[in-house]
């Protein structure tokens, strides 16, 4: 079989980076299907307090923090879990959301995603393949990338599952409209 250079493959790369972006800006931006996701505490004002006081660095934080399984059997950990709450928090450095930052980390991600999906598919799919066996392929490649990621926080940390189920849909579109892509502009 004939390898696809990489080379020849950076316009779909490029739009179908450039796709996911767009995509994910819509179902972030107009449909906002994503708003409900994010609860606000009842005793926001004492939660933010209560951390502030802590003056915990940014970083992701566990409670209660159980540093050894081991001590599961302690009555006093025991206790701790029993009475809750547990959860996971993410912190961030103090100030206004960076959108540029962030978006524009996104836009590499959407990159090295597409980036992975046109090196798996042109070493699987020869030039002049039809249209939908290169979209299965980029498109599974795609959402694959997108979709693993999001469910351990389901498993693992209490997430709820029907964020993750929106998470792993946007994964979904990100793979059809990238395999699209993909479909469309393969060498012939």
């Amino acid at each position: 079989m004939t390898v696809i250079p990489l080379t020849s493959l950076w316009l779909p790369i490029l739009l179908s980076a450039i796709f996911v972006f767009v995509a994910s800006s819509l179902i972030h931006m107009v449909i906002k299907w994503h708003n409900s996701d994010y609860r606000p505490f009842p005793n926001e004002a004492e939660v933010m307090e209560a951390i502030r006081k802590g003056a915990p660095a940014p970083g992701q934080y566990v409670f209660p923090h159980c540093a050894d399984h081991r001590d599961l059997g302690k009555p006093e950990m025991r206790k701790k879990f029993e009475d809750g709450p547990m959860g996971l928090v993410y912190l961030a450095r103090p100030g206004l959301p960076n959108m540029g930052k962030s978006l524009g980390t996104w836009f590499l991600l959407n990159l090295a995603v597409s980036f992975c999906a046109a090196y798996l598919t042109s070493r699987t799919v020869a030039p002049g393949t039809p249209y939908l066996q290169v979209f299965r392929v980029a498109g599974t490649v795609t959402f694959l990338a997108y979709a693993v990621g999001t469910i351990p926080g389901s498993i693992w940390m209490g997430k709820p599952w029907r964020v993750t189920i929106k998470e792993v849909a946007d994964a979904l579109i990100f793979g059809l409209v990238t395999a699209g892509a993909f479909g469309w502009l393969w060498p012939r």
